[in-house]
């Protein structure tokens, strides 16, 4: 699958049909909390912090989720990925440990993919 950066709304069904085409039921995807874009369509969310960078984004401002789009509520984000390990910014595990940080995720999945 191609890794696609998200810079416009998308609407959650075509979410859905990227998860069932890749994984089933998730899509992984990485926010640029500074930019307020996202990659997804790479198998690995490595894959898209890469392709993200690529794109002008500094790697300090990109963070893993995975995204459920059948999914309501809390459960539909998931804020677990290897990329977000990073001692050196204070993120001892592979969630998102902030939660400041993490209502700023929030708040750009839910510009970037309605319904």
């Amino acid at each position: 699958m191609t890794i696609e950066i998200i810079r416009r709304p998308m609407s959650r069904a075509r979410l859905a049909s990227l998860a069932e085409a890749q994984f089933g039921d998730m899509v992984k995807a990485v926010v640029d909390v500074e930019r307020g874009v996202m990659a997804i369509g790479g198998e690995l969310q490595a894959d898209e912090e890469a392709a993200l960078m690529e794109d002008e984004s500094a790697q300090e401002h990109l963070w893993g989720i995975n995204l459920y789009p059948a999914e309501k509520g809390e459960a539909w984000m998931e804020f677990d990925a290897m990329i977000n390990v990073r001692p050196s910014q204070g993120n001892r595990s592979r969630n998102v440990e902030d939660s400041t940080l993490r209502d700023r995720i929030r708040r750009i999945v839910g510009v970037l993919v309605e319904g």
